[in-house]
């Protein structure tokens, strides 16, 4: 078989990606821009693919292409109806992500909480050293035991999180953007309840018609004014613009952002030009990215080749 990798660099240099040449001829691609991908698709019979888009006109310049693995859990990228029409299965990897997702959001909200920037830069500068105290108290934080945690969102991470966010002593509450996931052991709220009532707010939901632009300025205004939001959605889920303003106006304590609306950031996103810089941590959508996440990654993609080579069906879209 012929098999493309289109975004390897997505990936990390640090995995074996030539575990595939298993399978025979293997051509590894650090990015793809969409000039190239028909070029580097159109004789293959497997294709890898992150973030590369796989359309109608990929497609039909294909006539080989049998698979299309996806090395990620969402596929919008992929035209999944298009490829059902012509024939070529399509397979993505879900779940692989959960552990290292749950830890950066915790990593996020720390540094946020605790003010870790602020008290690493003090020692740092020298002026630590020139303190007659032993100890700073510039910057107080709050512990979360005993703090309302709301989860946007409860799917395998929101579960998760919640389950940590219980062992820390927090009451964990959580709002369903779909309507149907119901948990016992965490008690569902109404979106405005949950906003007005969060100390911590982490966003775990999928990017859908219901979670477009979900948070927004008025809906910033209903939150506790030391209230921490954390994003690792989708980053359309927040207004950027109305989040710059909101933060600007210390209608909330801080916020913590892992995806944005484009990435990688535009450069005029107003988020980059706030005032208050310290109220905001913005990482380059990299809460999936641990080497043991990347790892897993590689290895549900290998078996799902492996399972497509032999006829069977695992983790498959269509």
């Amino acid at each position: 078989m012929k098999i493309a990798i289109l975004d390897a660099k997505t990936l990390g240099d640090d995995v074996n990606l030539n575990i595939f040449r298993d399978f025979g001829y293997l051509e590894i691609h650090p990015t793809t821009s969409r000039e190239e991908t028909i070029d580097r698709v159109k004789d293959k019979n497997i294709v890898i693919t992150n973030k590369v888009v796989i359309d109608k006109e990929v497609m039909d310049s294909a006539p080989d292409l049998k698979l299309i693995c996806v090395a990620a859990t969402g596929y919008n990228n992929i035209d999944i109806n298009y490829a059902k029409q012509k024939g070529v299965a399509v397979t993505n990897v879900a779940g692989y992500s959960t552990n290292s997702v749950v830890q950066h959001t915790f990593a996020m909200l720390f540094y946020l909480l605790q003010n870790l920037r602020y008290y690493d830069e003090y020692v740092k500068s020298g002026d630590y050293s020139k303190s007659p105290i032993f100890t700073n108290l510039d910057k107080p934080f709050y512990e979360i035991n005993g703090k309302v945690w709301g989860i946007i969102g409860l799917g395998t991470i929101g579960r998760a999180v919640g389950k940590i966010a219980k062992a820390f002593g927090c009451k964990v509450i959580y709002y369903s953007t779909s309507g149907k996931n119901i948990d016992p052991e965490f008690e569902r709220k109404s979106f405005e309840e949950l906003l007005s009532i969060s100390d911590i707010i982490s966003i775990h939901a999928p990017l859908t018609e219901n979670t477009k632009n979900l948070i927004t300025y008025d809906r910033i205004k209903l939150m506790k004014k030391d209230a921490i939001l954390l994003n690792l959605g989708r980053g359309s889920i927040v207004n950027e613009s109305d989040l710059a303003k909101a933060l600007d106006e210390g209608l909330i304590r801080a916020a913590g952002l892992d995806v944005l609306e484009r990435e990688p950031i535009n450069p005029d996103n107003p988020l980059l030009k706030i005032k208050n810089r310290e109220r905001l941590l913005i990482t380059p959508h990299i809460a999936w990215t641990s080497i043991e996440a990347r790892n897993k990654l590689i290895n549900e993609i290998y078996l799902n080749i492996k399972a497509f080579s032999l006829g069977k069906e695992r983790n498959r879209v269509c």
